[in-house]
């Protein structure tokens, strides 16, 4: 950036601090934002302070010989570069954001913005928005809301607050700009990144008693008489039925795998560790199916599976402290 840039951005930054009701610094608002004739501003373009020093320069020529004609020139091309001004205001008035959708993504990655403008009663054209950085152009036809799909990065997890946008035009001659400033209210969740590597959880199937049968009180299955096997649990019908005894087998199988996450598990390690280690594990557990339990300093996911619970773990770690 360039010593002018830099002084520039200084300047913008003090005007914003100093007049906020010129420079619409204000808190967030709450979705629909409409624009009215009370926050859109103008001033000329670059092009537009030329065409008006032409017209000074047309209008001292006019006078100073008498041409009619050319007096009668300079006029009507000055009113209709005052008419852009309206039809640049115009294009502004009236318009709405009406809603903005994001997916949640872990944090480092760029997150899909969706973004709705609403008309109103007339055709805009030649729009356009500036957001962090990027800058859409797009036009709307009357009655027909417009989306708008922008990615924005994130840096860290937690709720990020959607950055301001201006919307902005220089339709039609490019001799006067049009724009206002929207801040909807609106957070993105970024869940926290995991680490790359790193040990794996206890695993529970590594008991001594983990994957072998357990006795019950319901029949899992039937199976061939062997010697000592209890007489009531002789399946005594369907055994007429073969040329051998058939028994109700009461063992019933292992229960699945169930992985017990927890804060207090992890030593010698700061809070962001401990959240990516966790992060990790809740993925894999998550990708390979498993049941899983989270403990956290502030409370207890208790063992389940699924989408939704993933979900709700991975919000929590997200919102730690």
């Amino acid at each position: 950036m360039t010593r002018v840039a830099r002084a520039w951005s200084a300047v913008l930054r003090r005007a914003e601090r100093r007049l906020p009701s010129l420079t619409r610094l204000r808190s967030p608002e709450a979705l629909p934002i409409v624009l009215h004739r009370r926050r859109i501003y103008i001033v000329p373009t670059g092009f537009g302070l030329g065409f008006t020093v032409l017209l000074a320069v047309m209008v001292l020529g006019a006078l100073n010989y008498s041409n009619n004609s050319a007096l009668l020139l300079t006029c009507l091309v000055g009113a209709a570069a005052a008419g852009s001004m309206l039809v640049a205001f115009r294009t502004l008035d009236g318009i709405a954001l009406t809603a903005i959708r994001a997916q949640t993504v872990v944090a480092g990655e760029d997150v899909p913005l969706t973004i709705d403008i609403a008309p109103g009663k007339r055709t805009r054209s030649s729009l356009q928005m500036d957001v962090a950085g990027r800058r859409l152009a797009f036009a709307v036809v009357s009655g027909v809301s417009v989306t708008l799909e922008l990615a924005l990065p994130t840096e860290q997890r937690g709720y990020m607050a959607m950055p301001r946008m201006r919307l902005f035009t220089t339709w039609p001659l490019g001799m006067f700009r049009a724009w206002s400033w929207l801040h909807p209210e609106h957070k993105v969740l970024v869940y926290p990144r995991a680490e790359a590597f790193g040990p794996p959880p206890r695993d529970p199937s590594l008991d001594a008693d983990r994957g072998r049968p357990h006795p019950g009180d319901e029949p899992a299955a039937l199976r061939m008489y062997r010697p000592g096997d209890p007489r009531r649990q002789i399946a005594w019908k369907l055994s007429a039925r073969h040329e051998f005894l058939l028994v109700k087998d009461m063992e019933q199988p292992a229960p699945e795998a169930e992985w017990q996450l927890s804060w207090q598990s992890m030593h010698g390690m700061d809070n962001e560790s401990r959240i990516a280690r966790l992060a990790r594990w809740v993925n894999e557990a998550h990708l390979a199916g498993y049941r899983w339990s989270l403990a956290l300093p502030d409370r207890l996911f208790d063992v389940a599976q699924g989408d939704e619970h993933f979900h709700r773990c991975m919000t929590a770690l997200a919102l730690q402290p």
